[in-house]
């Protein structure tokens, strides 16, 4: 038996996880249950000592999927109301900085965190820059890492559960496109590809999620190709981004766990406090649901919150655009908010 299960790669016991939790989550009517189910399963079995994984190539196709559902969405509509995004990008961008200020104070009041441990625990976002920065300025990087880490789960679950209390409905649909013919569906997914795997050369974040989406938006907007992904291939890359964020429990120290859950678990409800508000302040400038502008304001994983907005119908273009420009902004703020802690 023990022979067998080491032939078995992990990928599948994963997937298998995963795909419970979303049928779990959809019977037992938890929002956006796809996402959040095999987050919550997966997560659960990493941490019972599971061994859980989903490869990197996996990874890319996940991205590619939902990056290309994403494009899909583009119409005339969206890019006249593209015109009033400005905006909202702009309240955006106060919006992080006053994370970037509140909720490091916050950990460092109440968890007694040094102030670089603080700072990058709270860093709404860039995880791998992140972590690069609390090797070089010398921070406490497994608290980073853990506080970070349920960061994201916690937003994987907060945010469906918060739209929902909001009481807006999607306003997207796929349902009148029909599905691309495979013809489509292939060109589409190939010139993804390229172009993801370019952006990759060039360092670009999300690379394979932002490649597809303009692959995807600018062939849907010229009318190259029509139609979506089939559903069983989208809710499969939902099931998948679930089950890498619980994934990412895997190796954690326990001890730590509890104090850093906590910590993780303030750090996202004051950076969704401050979201919140910002997005209402942004969906009074440009008019449209505060839902859909929370969503693109949440402080959480570009990929992980595009799929929630595709599952939700909010808005997903617009989601996903803000969430390319947060990443953008927190590019250039984490370097200029660091400086004072390397003086230190």
């Amino acid at each position: 038996m023990k022979a067998y299960s080491r032939q078995v790669p992990p990928v599948i016991p994963t997937l298998l996880i995963g795909a419970a939790g979303a049928i779990l989550f959809y019977l037992v009517g938890f929002p956006a249950a796809a996402v959040t189910g095999p987050a919550t399963t997966v997560a659960a079995a990493t941490l019972l000592g599971v061994r859980t994984q989903i490869p990197p190539r996996l990874c890319d196709i996940i991205f590619i999927v939902i990056g290309a559902q994403i494009g899909s969405t583009v119409t005339p509509d969206v890019i006249s109301a593209a015109m009033t995004w400005p905006l909202s990008l702009m309240v955006l961008t106060l919006t992080l900085i006053a994370i970037m200020v509140v909720v490091p104070l916050c950990l460092r009041l109440l968890f007694g965190h040094r102030p670089v441990t603080a700072f990058l625990s709270a860093a709404p976002g860039h995880l791998t820059f992140t972590l690069g920065l609390a090797a070089d300025l010398k921070a406490d990087v497994p608290q980073v890492v853990l506080i970070q880490t349920v960061r994201v789960f916690l937003l994987t679950l907060m945010v469906p559960v918060l739209i929902s209390l909001w009481g807006i409905t999607g306003t997207a649909t796929f349902a009148g496109q029909g599905t691309s013919s495979a013809a489509d569906l292939v060109l589409v997914l190939l010139l993804a590809l390229a172009v993801g795997l370019g952006l990759k050369r060039l360092a670009v974040p999300a690379p394979l999620l932002i490649g597809a989406m303009a692959v995807s938006a600018i062939t849907h907007g010229t009318g190259l190709v029509s139609g979506v992904a089939p559903n069983w291939m989208t809710m499969a890359a939902f099931v998948g981004m679930g089950a890498l964020i619980g994934t990412r429990f895997g190796g954690v120290d326990r001890s730590l766990l509890k104090s850093a859950f906590v910590a993780g678990l303030l750090s996202t409800v004051v950076g969704c406090i401050i979201a919140a508000i910002g997005a209402y302040i942004a969906s009074r400038l440009i008019g449209l649901p505060p839902a859909a502008l929370f969503l693109a304001f949440a402080p959480g994983g570009v990929e992980v919150m595009a799929a929630l907005a595709i599952e939700t119908g909010l808005e997903p273009a617009l989601v996903a655009a803000h969430h390319v420009f947060r990443l953008t902004v927190l590019g250039i703020l984490l370097p200029i908010f660091a400086l004072r802690y390397r003086r230190d």
